[in-house]
């Protein structure tokens, strides 16, 4: 069996602790703090994450901003990348918010 992604692997060895995110293709709501690249950051605390073989899933919230959304993990159909979804309080489905590239622990925030 081929090895598990490992920004999914990052992000399920810290939840549930807080885990800053990077995210490609971020926006205003979702991705965070913009920068030159053209990826965004934010701190996300997933209530559960788990592995089916190579298929990853997660749900979760955002604590420093977004609080009242919720966002969720999957894996690509090629489970090369790690995508975030988001749902607001009124919207009815998700809208993707970019692929995930860097996972990290979120200490002291």
């Amino acid at each position: 069996m081929a090895d598990l992604h490992p920004v999914a692997k990052r992000i399920h060895n810290v939840q549930p602790d807080p885990v800053r995110l990077t995210v490609e293709g971020g926006s205003e709501h979702g991705g965070g703090d913009e920068s030159d690249e053209g990826a965004a950051s934010g701190v996300y605390r997933f209530d559960s994450t788990e592995f089916f073989q190579r298929e990853f899933r997660g749900e979760g919230t955002r604590v420093d901003a977004d609080t009242d959304a919720a966002f969720r993990l999957i894996s690509s159909e090629d489970y090369e990348r790690i995508l975030l979804g988001r749902q607001g309080p009124e919207e009815e489905g998700w809208r993707m918010v970019g692929e995930v590239v860097a996972a990290e622990r979120a200490d002291g925030e």
